[in-house]
Order: structure tokens, then sequence, then C-alpha cells
């Protein structure tokens, strides 16, 4: 009778046979196959994670859009613009190209934004961002800015205004 024992070598799991008779090479295919079903299983626990459907429950919805309209900010906020622009809808994209994008957004003026507040309906949230900036005689200006976002596609998405 064949026994598999599941070894942790670091951070991947293994299986090795205890059977007389079996060689190294199956040990290594299956432990290869078990690393792999491991990885996909990861990546798709992961990939539906970030889901969301206007269907999804509105704290689901919340968080999604939440987390999008801060990593859209962050990379403004960096001046990474091709970044920010791939966070627009696709209408958005439709109406404002690459270029005109990066023509009209002006980096470096922001220093901060954090989000202040969610709100969903159906396939529409209104986001509130606290975003700080340097006026020329006044440092640490916070001013509130309210976005639109819009869950299609699985995700949700910033409309430009």
């Amino acid at each position: 009778m064949a026994f598999w024992r599941l070894t942790l070598p670091g951070a991947l799991a293994s299986l090795q046979s205890e059977k007389p008779g079996k060689g190294r090479s199956e040990t290594r295919s299956r432990g290869k196959l078990a690393r792999c079903a491991i990885c996909l299983a990861a990546a798709g626990i992961a990939a539906c994670a970030g889901m969301v459907s206007p269907d999804s429950s509105d704290e689901q919805k919340q968080k999604v859009v939440a987390e999008r309209a801060q990593a859209r900010w962050d990379s403004l906020i960096k001046g990474d613009l091709g970044g920010a622009y791939e966070y627009l809808s696709s209408g958005s994209k439709a109406a404002m190209p690459l270029d005109l994008y990066k023509a009209k957004t002006k980096p470096g003026l922001w220093r901060q934004a954090k989000v202040e507040k969610v709100d969903c309906k159906a396939e529409v949230c209104k986001v509130t961002m606290l975003v700080t900036y340097d006026a020329k005689r006044i440092k640490g200006v916070e001013t509130p800015m309210d976005e639109t976002w819009i869950i299609e596609k699985g995700s949700a998405w910033y409309v430009y205004r």
C-alpha cells in the first residue's frame, strides 16, 4: 500500500512517496504538481477577492471602490499618469486618450489623498477623497474631492469629468 507524506520545505509543499520502489523522479513530479495546484488555488482566490458586480453587497462594492480609488490617487501622487489612466472607465478612455489625459493632468501638486467616504447605489459609487496639497503661501491644505466610480466588467472604474 502506498503512503504519501506532505512535507513543507520552506514555503512550498510537496508530496513524497513512502512506498518502496518509487524513485525520486516520481516524487519530484508529484511535488511539482502539488506546488502548481497550491499556486493556482491561491491565484484563483486572489482574483475572486477583487471581483465585484452591481449585485455584490454594498460592503463588498465599497471595499473594492475604496481600494481602487486609493490606488489611483497613489499613482497620481507618484506622478505615474499611465498607471492612474488605467483606472478610468472604458467610456472615459474613449473620450480621453492617454496623451490628452497626460496633458490635462499636472502631477506634483498633491501630497496625500485618502478615502473619506464611499456610497454605492447599484452600479454607481460616489467617493469623497480628502486630498492634501500645498498652495503658494499655505502648506497642507486639505480639500474634499468628490468622484464617481462605476461597477462594470467585474471591477470599479473611475469616471473622468
